[in-house]
């Protein structure tokens, strides 16, 4: 426990960006939920492919010289982002989303109230740390 409170008192802006954009597509992936074995797939596929393609282009360009170690979150992530975006485009497909945003309000609602819940919860953290 004491991890992952250190983990969200030290957590900047650009991962709690990114921790909100995972809760929306939780919310809207529950909403939207289809058992498709081909979406899945497809998603697992485009991540493969799109996923490798991030890594090299991150890669660092030392020849001879020892690499630092991996950050296997950043991997993981490289690979998690295509499968998300892959799987949110086709779920929404035809359902009357503009860009990301839902028709239906109430979706709307609870993916931002779940957002703010969480950096209400962010700043507790922060709060209470010091």
């Amino acid at each position: 426990m004491k991890l992952i409170l250190n983990y969200f008192d030290t957590i900047k802006l650009d991962k709690i960006i990114l921790w909100c954009y995972l809760i929306w597509y939780v919310v809207i992936v529950i909403f939207y939920f289809d058992p498709a074995s081909k979406i899945w797939i497809n998603s697992l596929g485009i991540s493969a492919v799109i996923g490798t393609g991030l890594i090299l282009s991150v890669s660092s360009n030392k020849s001879n010289q020892q690499q630092d170690k991996p950050d296997y979150w950043q991997i993981f992530r490289l690979y998690f982002m295509p499968f998300c975006v892959s799987s949110f485009s086709t779920l929404i497909k035809d359902k009357g989303f503009i860009i990301f945003i839902s028709p239906n309000l109430l979706e709307n609602m609870l993916a931002i109230f779940i957002c703010v819940l969480f950096l209400v919860t962010i700043a507790l953290i922060k709060l209470f740390s010091k």
